[in-house]
């Protein structure tokens, strides 16, 4: 039976349209280049470090998060998205930088975990369940991918009237921090809906944080806040 691919197209084209600005840190992805240090560090700590794992990072797009895991001293980092145009580019900027243990594919989670379950110890999702049609399928897939005892993390934009007036209305459109249209309020996740999601998927969830900004300074940091953005850790069960 053909399995629908768990993607709306539009939101592929969107980010290919803006591939080759990936890397650069004043670009539409500054943001991602910001707060990559505090989302890093949140998996290290929480995963008790990335040395010697294999690490998959679903929705990977130009590789920031999964070219700096590997940099951690992972055994292997496997980023995977379906926008071929960003994986091109993460994968050249791989081979310009000489990044260890790294390599990407074109294909989608839920594909992945059907080939290769329970192979990873470290899965993360990161800003891309917002801008899926079925974000309960790829928490599944996420859940199906990691080890009995490994960790997963997601981050993705809570729902309500303070993160539709900070991650829309003000990054997009005020600030334009982000391109206008880069985010659907509808998609937005509640913590308890993600929550559900993982628990369904058999996941037990560990640890939440929020990431929080300061526009006037671009500064970015971890708090107990959830209301905006917010990453959260689950763990799937020693067998």
């Amino acid at each position: 039976m053909h399995v629908p691919v768990n993607v709306d197209p539009s939101e592929l084209e969107k980010f290919s349209a803006l591939a080759h600005h990936w890397w650069d840190p004043d670009s539409e992805f500054k943001p991602l280049h910001q707060m990559n240090p505090l989302r890093l560090g949140w998996i290290e700590r929480i995963a008790g470090g990335l040395q010697s794992k294999k690490i998959l990072d679903v929705g990977c797009g130009g590789g920031i998060l999964a070219d700096a895991m590997a940099r951690q001293g992972a055994a292997e980092v496997l980023g995977i998205d379906l926008a071929g145009k960003s994986l091109r580019v993460a994968q050249l900027h791989a081979l310009e930088l000489a990044t260890p243990n790294i390599t990407y594919r074109e294909i989608a989670a839920e594909a992945l975990a059907t080939e290769q379950p329970a192979s990873f110890d470290v899965v993360t999702c990161m800003e891309m369940l917002e801008h899926v049609p079925d974000p309960a399928s790829i928490v599944q897939a996420c859940a199906d991918l990691v080890r009995p005892g490994g960790w997963v993390f997601f981050s993705t934009l809570n729902r309500n009237f303070k993160a539709f007036g900070l991650a829309i209305v003000a990054a997009e459109y005020v600030l334009k921090m982000l391109p206008a249209g880069t985010h659907e309020y509808e998609k937005f996740l509640r913590p308890s809906e993600l929550s559900r999601f993982c628990r369904e998927a058999g996941l037990s969830v560990q640890a939440s944080s929020g990431l929080q900004h300061n526009p006037a300074t671009g500064r970015y940091w971890l708090s107990n806040d959830c209301s905006v953005n917010y990453l959260l850790a689950a763990r799937r069960p020693m067998a």
